[in-house]
This record gives structure tokens, C-alpha cells and sequence, in this order.
């Protein structure tokens, strides 16, 4: 089947990894070294988006679940990754997804676009972050792509944008922080951007002084916070790309078994999309014949049960 055969296998071997040199460790005292690290993580990071592994859906948006989660848990609610999953797979079709839901859809946009940046394209966003729009939003929005045709170092304006959006609008700290990755990935040239920076927003690389209190957007430190952060975040998103390949070649691999009509779709979905319900169907497939594919898949060990129930499963790389 031509789904099935034209979906290129990755060896976890040929996808990069950040040295373990260029992991931040321990306190980094100097701007310099922060920039550094954050540099050669990057790069490692560039070389696995620029390669378009055939699972790199799936790596994106469990991405924005961790970057999403980390969201919640800063706005005071009690919800995690696995809540947050269930609640966008499970409810039903015009369903409000809440405002943790929203927070994820959010991150999830950013995870299934092109690269830009523009108000009409921005502004949905604001609303899923419980954002107000207003004129200065929209300067911030329209000034950015200045920001990218500069000749500073891409996580050095990431820092920068997240910091003029919270010394304009300190309600918008989680809009800056996605505005952050959106410039990231702008200046990178990558064709869809990969959600980092607020996956480490509760890392001790955003404390600072005796009370280690949480360093804010433009605060002291702020930059080479940001420096260490997507050092971290590109080694974290590396490995995370090793372990999605190695579940991809095991799925690929055991793919010409599959005897079920539209097992070619829901493999694509598998390698498109942080988790598929297990009662998924479509007009090839019924949701009987889903959940016994999602069996054979579970028995080739191809696949993970992400709910750990026996009902309402949800499955994924």
C-alpha cells in the first residue's frame, strides 16, 4: 500500500543529538557561556528539523503538550499532560475545551503552522490564552518582523519579544512566550515552529536570588535565562526526537502486516499527532475495526496505550 510504503524510516542513530557538552549544567555565571551553549544546542536542533522525519507531527505536538501542561501549572490549575490529553481527544465535537483546553490548543497551533507572524494569525491565539486584544498587541505583532531581518542571534530576539510583551501587557506573559518560539522559528527558517521555551518556564534556570523567585519576561537575567532554557529545551526536544524514532521504524516496520483497510491512515495519524483515540474510524474503517487494529498494533508492540484505562484508550508513539 502506497501510505504504508512511503512513509520514510529514520534509524535513531541518524537523528542529531546536543552534546553532552553543550548541556547547561550547573550555574552558568556569563552571558557568553549561556549563548554558547544555547548556539550548539540549537544547531543540533536545526539539523533534526531540517531532515522532515516522518514522525516529526507526532514530535511536535508532544512538544506543545509538555509546553501546554507547563502553562497550566503557571496559571495556578491542577490539570497535567495526561488530563490535558484526554480533555482534546475525549470531548465531543463544539465542546468549550476549558480554559486548560485552550491553553493546549494554543500550543498545539503553534505545533500544526506555517511560520509567521501577523495579527490575523496571532490574534486567535490571544483568545485561546484568555488574552485581550489591543493596539499595543498588534505594534508588538506587526514590529516583529523587523526583529527577524536584524542581524542578533535568534534566541537573543526570542528573549526580546517575550520581554516587550510583558512591559506592555504583563496579563500577556504566556502570548510573549509563544511569541518567542514563533520568532525562534522565523529566524531559523524553519518551516513550522517547534514549541521550547515554555516547557521550561519552572526549570531553575528562571530563579533567581536567595528566595529563587521566577525571573520575569525583560526582569535581571532574563536573557541568559532564556540562553539556557533553549539549550536545555533543544537537548530535551533531541532526545525526545531519538525516542519517536524508535518507535516509528518499530510502526513502519511491522506496517506491511496490517491486513485492515485504512490501517495506512491511522498509521499516519500515529506519526502526524501526539495520540489517536482508540475509537477512531473514518469511511475505511469502522471504530470496531479501529480498536482491533489498535489491539494487533499493541500486541507487534508498535504502539503505546497513553491513558492506562481499559476504556476510552488513547494511543500514540
Amino acid at each position: 500500500m502506497k501510505s504504508r510504503a512511503d512513509l520514510p524510516l529514520a534509524h535513531p542513530f541518524s537523528v542529531p543529538k546536543v552534546p553532552v557538552w553543550a548541556r547547561p549544567r550547573g550555574l552558568v555565571l556569563h552571558d557568553a557561556d549561556a549563548a554558547y551553549l544555547a548556539g550548539a544546542a540549537l544547531n543540533s536542533l536545526d539539523n533534526l528539523v531540517r531532515q522532515e522525519f516522518s514522525w516529526a507531527g507526532a514530535w511536535r505536538q508532544r512538544l506543545a503538550l509538555q509546553c501546554a501542561a507547563a502553562a497550566v501549572t503557571l496559571t495556578g490549575r491542577r490539570e497535567d499532560a495526561s488530563a490535558l490529553r484526554d480533555g482534546h481527544f475525549l470531548r465531543g465535537a463544539g465542546d468549550d475545551p476549558g480554559p486548560s483546553g485552550h491553553l493546549l490548543m494554543a500550543w498545539r497551533r503553534l505545533a500544526n503552522r506555517t511560520t509567521g507572524c501577523d495579527a490575523e494569525s496571532v490574534r486567535p491565539v490571544a483568545d485561546h490564552l484568555g488574552v485581550k486584544w489591543d493596539d499595543a498587541l498588534a505594534e508588538i505583532v506587526a514590529n516583529a518582523e523587523d526583529m527577524v531581518v536584524s542581524s542578533r542571534p535568534a534566541p537573543t530576539l526570542a528573549a526580546e519579544i517575550a520581554a516587550v510583551v510583558y512591559r506592555a501587557r504583563p496579563d500577556a506573559e504566556l502570548l510573549g512566550f509563544w511569541l518567542a518560539d514563533m520568532l525562534l522559528a522565523q529566524k531559523f527558517r524553519w518551516p513550522v515552529p517547534v514549541p521550547l521555551l515554555m516547557g521550561q518556564v519552572s526549570s531553575p534556570v528562571f530563579k533567581s536570588g536567595e528566595h529563587r523567585k521566577r525571573i520575569r519576561p525583560g526582569g535581571e537575567g532574563w536573557g541568559r535565562a532564556v540562553l539556557l532554557a533553549y539549550a536545555t529545551a533543544a537537548a530535551q526536544a533531541c532526545d525526545l526526537g531519538v525516542e519517536l524514532a524508535q518507535r516509528a521504524a518499530k510502526l513502519t516496520t511491522v506496517a506491511p502486516k496490517l491486513r485492515a483497510k485504512g490501517s495506512g491512515d491511522v498509521i499516519k495519524l500515529l506519526l502526524t499527532d501526539d495520540a489517536v483515540p482508540g475509537s477512531w474510524s473514518s469511511a475505511k474503517l469502522s471504530a470496531r475495526g479501529a480498536r482491533r487494529l489498535f489491539d494487533r498494533l499493541g500486541e507487534l508492540d508498535a504502539v503505546r496505550e497513553l491513558s492506562g484505562r481499559p476504556t476510552f484508550r488513547l494511543y500514540g508513539l
